[in-house]
Parts: C-alpha cells; structure tokens; sequence
C-alpha cells in the first residue's frame, strides 16, 4: 500500500535513504569468492556487520559493511546497545533462494535494499545453508529511543533518557516498528512485496523466541478446559492477537447458557413427541391421500406417511421457540454489553486507555522518514459511487448463485425420482435438501475466495489513507459479500420455498418446464433445519479438520526438506523458515470465521435451537486449534497494538439486529406457531372461550389443509393411486371452489404482520433496555481514569515528575485501582 511520504535519495536526515554512496566513503558492495581458493582478508568488523563463512569448496557471497570506524546516522553502532546484550538475538529474518544470487541484477537491488535499511539504522549479518541464503536484520536502540519520545511522553518537554540505565523495549514493539518499516517503499519505489514478487528476496519472518510457556500452558490439546493466558499471550503476540482470544474465550464462555436454553427447547419437544394433538392425527390420517408434488412421480401419498417427520419437527417447531428467539436477542446484547466492560478493563490493565492507533501510524512513518508528508483524509464522491455499484452488483451474483441452487434442486428432484434406487425414489425431498445443503457449502468455499479478491480489489481502488483504515473498509465490503453467500440460500428456504409455486392443477413452472420444488410434507420449519444442521455440521467439523490437517502436514513436508546446519543460530532460523507462512489475513480469517458461526448461531435460531450447542463445542477446540497453529505450526505472526476488536464489533451489533428480524419472520410467516395460535382461539373447539373437553388442537390438520378436485388435474389418467380418489389436499389456504386465497388466508397474513411489528418492536425495546442498564465502561474503570487524570494534573501543578503516563500513551493503573484479566474462562 503507498504510503503518504517517501524520503527523497540522498536525503541529510538522519533516517534518510542513502542511494549510490558509503556511509564513510569506503567500498560497500558484494564480492564473490571462491573459498576453497582462500578467502580474503576480514575487515574489522562487529558481529553484526559481517559476513558468515560458507561450507569449504561451496561458491558463497560474501556482505562487506562499514567497519569499526564508520558511523550510522543514529549511533556509534560499535556502543553495545543497552536494551540487547546478547548479539546473537534477532528482530527479523529475511531470506532468498540461492539461486538469486546468481543474477547480477537481483544481487544489486538486495544490495541497495540493505543499504537502505544500514543507512535507516539496522544492522545485519548473514548466513547461508546449501539453499537459502538467511539475513537476520537488528534495529538500532535509538529507533526504539525516538519511537518513545514520540508516542510515549505525549505532553511537555519529556525527560531525556538516561544512557547508563537500560531501556526496555518488548519484543512485541520492536518486531511490529521493524516490520513498518521493511513495508516502506524504497528509494527506488518499491516495497519489500514487489521485491518478493521479482525474486529478490523470497519471504520474511520475526524468529518464534520464548514460546515454550505458550506451548506449555495453551497451546495443547488436553488444556482444552484450562484458562487462557491472556496476559501471556498480549506479551508474545500483542494485543491484537490477545483481543482476539479474549474475545473468543468470553463468547464460549457466553454460550454456555444460550447452548443449555436451547437443549432445554429442543428436549421439550420430546415431552410431546407422541403427546401432540397434531402428531396424533397426522398418524391417524390414513384415509387422507395428499396431492403429487413433482412432475416425476406422479402419485398420491398417505398423509399418515409423514408421522416420523412431523413428530420431529415437532421438536424445535413448538410454543418454546418464540420464548427462545426473544432469548437469544436479550443474549445477543447482554453478551456484547458485558464484552464491552471486559474490554474495558483489559485495556486499562494494558495502559492503552489513552492509546490512538492513528498517531501511533504517524509516529512511525516520521521514524522511518522525518522528511513525511501527512497524507488527509479524502473522500471521492464519484469512487464511492462505483465501489457501491459494483457491491451491488456483488449482492446480486450472490442472490444469483441462490437461485442457481433453486434450479439444482428442481433439476435433482427430477434425477432423484426416476432414479432406479428405492431409498431415493422413496425419499425425494429429504435426498434434495441434503445434497442441495452439500452443494450449498461448496459454493461456499468457492465464493469465499472470489469475494476475498472483490474486496481486495475494491479498497485498492479506493485508496485509503492508512492500512488501519483500509482493514476496516476490506472488513465491511468482504463480510458483506460473505453474508449473502452463507445465508442467501436459507433466505430462499425460510421465506420462498414453496410459497410461489401456485396450487395443483396450476403450478409456477421454471423455464415452463419444470415444475419448483415445494417444502417437506411436514413443513417448511423441517428443510430449514436440516440445511443449517448440514452446514453449520460440516463447517465446524470438516472445516477445523481442514484448518488443522493442512498446516500440520504442509509443516511436516517443509520439515522434511533440506538438512540441519550444525551452527545453532542458523539451525534455529532454519526451523522458522520451514514452519508455515502467515500473511495479513491470517487473524482476519479467524475473526470472520467465528462472525459467520455468530450469525448461524443468532439469525436463524429459532428454526435450530442446537446452533449455540454446536457453536459450543466447536469454539472449545477453536481455541486450542488456533493456538496450536500460531504456536506451533506457524511463524509468528507480526503484533499489533489495539484497544479493542475494531470493526468487528460493529458488525456484532448489526448481527444482532438482524437476528431479531430474521427469527421474527421465522416464527411469523415459516413456523406453524401463528396458525396454531389462530385456529386454537378463533376456529378450534376452544375458541372465544369456549371449554372443551377435547384438546384445543383438535380438527388442527384437516383446517390447515385445503382440498383439490382430482378431476381439475390436466391429466390426471397418468397419476397413479386408488381409483375412488375424488380430491386430495395440499398445503395452504384456498377456497375448494376456485382455488382462491381463502378468509384464513387473509386473516392469517394480517396477523402474521402485526405479530412481526410486535415481535421485533418488543425485542429491539429489550435490547435497548439491556444496552441501556448495562454500561460500555465499569465504574471501577471509569473511577480509576478520573484518579490517574487528577494525579498528572496535581504533579503538574506542584512541579513534580510526571511519572503515571504508561506505555502506549496510556495512563499506568495503580495497584488499588487496576482490574486485569489474567485469564479468560476457557
């Protein structure tokens, strides 16, 4: 991404590029020798400037750098720095294949990067196996000096550091300033990706160092129930990464009451499983013969055939679903709230209260180039335009590929019914719905990496200012065309199918050819949750299976290539380099993956109340499989400072919206709860008050089922079934007449509305009410901020030393008032 400055060659600056001269005016270049013909003479040199010995009788390269006399624009590089005694401890690794050395050309431009990043103030040295060729790059104590001048003593005249006390800088920091600047462009416009992309270098990684508690205490499979180390992991991976884990750890610990409310719901059914007033005459209906629903199997069907579906379906199409779905969006807010508050105390603890991402930027792009120009905010009214246009063009391939699934079930329904196989020919719609369900993840897959592409594509053109601000807009525009990947097709089954198909004797054809598919006998509540049951099944299961196996042996085969160096520095970058690579997308990818399980588990829970229960399970081996990969089979990815989840949490907020809506129309027009609810009160035996012996329910089946003239079919000699058939039913609500919308018709369809309004009215209220009495910020946290404000301001006033400012621009929690999070529940 271009950055908003680029400091000119030759710049006097002292973090200026250097182009075409030595720093002191001595030879600086590459020479090849043949060491087994002797080699030269070594310069006087310090470790970390000189090159390393290859094997005898190999041709090697060789770097000459300044000696003990040059001087670097920063410091004296022969001072030892204060902060790393230890000058074997690396900061970043860079390496390239050997037989780029070969290539004058390339051999300059790797020259001219080092010398860009000497004149910067890195120092490095280098070692070579017999294929790689491995520069371990060091930055200087004084970057680390200005970047906490800069960020850390933000107001005032800050004291001068002293010398003669060492500084500490984390890892953490020193890995994340060190990669900005590798992502700089140089002087000849290029940034270290393009040099990667001409085979200049061939990749680069910061060197996994003090990971063996992580591996201890995390990172295995049987501390799946032991707390996480959040502290620990902020410390070694930053507080992006550490955020992302908290996060994760307080929604698994979150669902556990969601995944008990819905086993609750789902073991209720069972208590009606063969109690039900509805279950009871559909078993008993022998002599009702429903109409044929397909072209190719041209047959009527005992309504009594449906007996085992309609009891299941009984166990998640109940009275306890409506309870359920207002749970669920009171949960969906009390969970955010609540994670609002962990945050905040999290960040106190980390003394990032205070902390601006945007000045941090700044900051860094003033260490790698003083000379940089601040790049403004832009808006273009005419981009945003086409960028809106071409996500809408996005949405509709996504609704396109919907209904492409619409013609593949029509199509497979017509396969599977003149399919030789008993089972299929026997079980139509069921072997529909599940191979529609399997062909629905797999477009799945497939879109996932197209949208990634879009997306990609639309924020290069939209140029943003900063990489923060274009991760943000990449997160909106690529979730977006995921959601409509992922649920579009359950839109289709929850709210289409089966309701424009028209009636027997007069049906909506595709193409005037073939005949749309139609909902299960037993309702459309049943196709619905068989589809999110498939897929929410396969991507926690094969998905983590995916997720593990192929880092697990991509690693192994790496492993396997090449031999172990007999110097323990190189053997150790040597295992970083054979580990799998990481790139920018990595922790995104973790974070869209649970976004797109939050929405199964919230959108449509009231057709599968067991979605918490499996996104349960699933996120207890999330956690320990993602720490496994980052840990273990991974190199380390680049830390990044944060004070909260970013956009994602936006995105929560908007999930959670949508999940009132949804599940309010699930209930509304897909589930059999308005229609029960009418005919008990309005058309059954118990209605306007009346007592009834029998149950309210009863006669439920023949009013739902409305009646069709055999002798109205366009060719009814070639259905088969019993002579005497004079009518047969169907599901809806028309006149026997004229197959017209029927009074119920209309009276349901008004109440399914005002149920709607009302559902939706009462459950953005209660999620207004929960925001409302549950605070973003605790008052401990609050309090302690208002303290530590009042002690800068009274030592300010007396004279005294301005001690409370923390790293990253935070105010230091005192230990009366600090509240940390030493460890997340799961």
């Amino acid at each position: 991404m271009a950055r908003g400055g680029r400091c000119a060659p030759g710049s006097p600056a002292g973090f200026g590029f250097l182009e075409g001269a030595c720093l002191s005016g001595q030879e600086c270049g590459w020479r090849r020798d043949r060491l087994a013909g002797g080699a030269p003479a070594a310069p006087k040199s310090r470790p970390w400037a000189t090159g390393v010995r290859a094997p005898q009788g190999e041709e090697r390269f060789q770097i000459l750098v300044g000696t003990a006399g040059d001087s670097y624009p920063l410091m004296d590089m022969a001072t030892p720095e204060p902060d790393r005694p230890d000058q074997t401890l690396t900061d970043y690794v860079l390496v390239a294949d050997y037989r780029t050395q070969r290539d004058p050309r390339q051999v300059y431009r790797q020259r001219q990067f080092l010398k860009e990043l000497q004149a910067k103030g890195f120092q490095y040295k280098v070692k070579e196996d017999q294929e790689k060729v491995f520069f371990g790059i060091r930055a200087d104590s004084r970057i680390f000096s200005l970047y906490r001048t800069l960020l850390m003593e933000p107001e005032g005249p800050a004291p001068r550091v002293d010398s003669a006390r060492p500084m500490t800088v984390p890892d953490t920091t020193r890995i994340r300033i060190v990669n900005f600047i590798l992502n700089c462009r140089t002087a000849a416009g290029d940034t270290f990706e393009d040099l990667v992309k001409d085979g200049v270098f061939e990749t680069r990684f910061p060197l996994h160092k003090g990971k063996d508690n992580l591996k201890r205490t995390w990172a295995r499979w049987r501390n799946v129930f032991r707390k996480q180390p959040v502290d620990d992991i902020r410390n070694y991976f930053g507080e992006k990464v550490a955020l992302y884990f908290a996060w994760l750890g307080w929604y698994t610990c979150m669902l556990v009451p969601a995944a008990l409310v819905g086993l609750i719901v789902f073991l209720s059914g069972f208590s009606l499983f063969n109690a039900s007033q509805i279950s009871k005459e559909i078993c008993e209906a022998h002599d009702i013969y429903m109409c044929p629903r397909g072209d190719h199997r041209r047959q009527y069907q005992r309504l009594s055939d449906t007996c085992t579906f309609a009891k299941l379906t009984h166990l998640f199409d109940n009275e306890g679903t409506v309870i359920f779905a207002i749970f669920m969006a009171l949960w969906a807010t009390v969970f955010l709230e609540f994670w609002k508050r962990q945050r905040a105390r999290v960040v106190l603890d980390w003394d990032l209260y205070g902390w601006d991402e945007d000045q941090e930027e700044v900051a860094l792009e003033l260490i790698n180039c003083p000379d940089y120009k601040l790049q403004l905010h832009q808006h273009s009214y005419l981009k945003s335009t086409i960028i809106l246009i071409l996500s809408l063009l996005m949405i509709c391939l996504m609704i396109g590929m919907a209904h492409v699934l619409v013609v593949y079930r029509v199509a497979a329904a017509a396969v599977f019914s003149s399919s030789a196989l008993p089972f299929l020919e026997d079980q139509v719609t069921t072997a529909v719905v599940v191979s529609g369900a399997l062909v629905h993840y797999v477009t799945i897959l497939v879109m996932t990496k197209v949208n990634k592409v879009v997306a990609l594509k639309l924020c290069d053109y939209e140029k943003s200012r900063t990489f923060s601000e274009r991760e943000s807009k990449f997160t909106v525009k690529f979730f977006t065309l995921q959601f409509f990947a992922h649920f579009s097709s359950l839109v289709y089954i929850a709210f289409i199918l089966g309701r424009i198909n028209g009636h027997p004797g007069k049906t909506v054809r595709l193409a005037g050819l073939w005949k749309l598919e139609e909902c299960h006998l037993s309702g459309c509540m049943m196709d619905l949750f068989v589809q999110m049951a498939i897929i929410m099944g396969l991507k926690q299961t094969l998905s983590n299976c995916m997720e593990y196996l192929h880092p697990w042996l991509s690693h192994k085969c790496r492993s396997m290539r090449g031999s172990e160096a007999r110097d323990p520095e190189l053997r150790d970058w040597q295992h970083n380099y054979r580990l799998n690579p990481v790139n920018t997308f990595s922790l995104f990818d973790e974070f869209m993956e649970m976004m797109i399980q939050y929405g199964f588990t919230t959108i449509f829970v009231a057709a599968f109340p067991l979605a918490p229960l499996l996104a349960l399970f699933s996120n207890l081996v999330e956690i320990r499989l993602d720490a496994i990969k980052m840990v273990r089979l991974q190199r380390r990815l680049v830390p990044r400072k944060a004070k909260d989840i970013g956009t994602w949490l936006q995105v929560l907020e908007t999930i959670g919206v949508l999940a009132v809506i949804a599940n309010g129309m699930v209930i509304a027009f897909t589930s059999e709860f308005i229609p029960r609810v009418v005919y008990k009160y309005r058309y059954g035996p118990c209605r306007q008050g009346a007592r009834s012996s029998a149950d309210c329910l009863t006669g439920y089946i023949n009013h739902s089922l409305s009646v069709f003239h055999t002798k109205d079919f366009e060719d009814p000699v070639r259905i088969k079934g019993p002579e005497n058939i004079t009518e047969c039913r169907y599901r809806d609500y028309r006149n026997a007449q004229d197959y017209n919308f029927s009074e119920q018709f209309w009276t349901l369809l008004a109440i399914r509305l005002v149920f709607l309004i009302l559902f939706e009215h009462v459950a953005l209220c209660i999620k207004l009410v929960a925001a409302w009495f549950v605070p973003d910020v605790p008052q401990s946290v609050k309090n302690s901020v208002l303290e530590q404000k009042y002690e800068v301001l009274l030592g300010k006033l007396r004279g005294g030393p301005r001690q409370l400012w923390g790293p990253g621009l935070g105010l230091r929690a005192t230990p009366a008032s600090s509240s940390s999070l030493r460890s997340t529940e799961v």
